[in-house]
């Protein structure tokens, strides 16, 4: 059995850009993605704190350092430039391989630059 888990978010992200005539995903900044121990074409869910809206998409990779967050194709009807979005990046896991994550935590400021990376505690029950 494989488990879908949480191995990487970027933490209240700024929408950059939100392009509807592109054929879709998510495109971030390099670093940041990096950063986060995003890879490209991964999985991500992103939430838009103003409006409530989850969706699912894959990453793309843009311009190091650029700051860059855009949402491609349908999503841009949800997100505009200046949303506030948590991006989380997922990965398929054995029962055994979810003892050892430890999700990377990159929180930002308000133009997308690094400001903290942590590790997520384990919480035991």
């Amino acid at each position: 059995m494989l488990l879908e888990v949480c191995v990487g978010k970027i933490h209240r992200a700024t929408v950059t850009q939100a392009d509807l005539n592109y054929v879709g995903s998510i495109t971030i900044d390099e670093k940041l993605a990096a950063a986060a121990g995003m890879k490209q074409f991964q999985k991500v869910t992103i939430t838009n704190l103003r409006n409530g809206v989850l969706w699912y998409t894959y990453v793309m990779f843009g311009a190091p350092d650029s700051g860059t967050i855009c949402l491609n194709g349908p999503p841009a009807h949800h997100f505009e430039k200046g949303d506030l979005v948590i991006i989380l990046a997922y990965a398929q896991v054995t029962p055994e391989e979810l003892e050892s994550i430890s999700p990377t935590l990159v929180f930002v400021d308000g133009n997308n630059k690094i400001t903290e990376i942590k590790k997520h505690p384990a919480v035991s029950n």
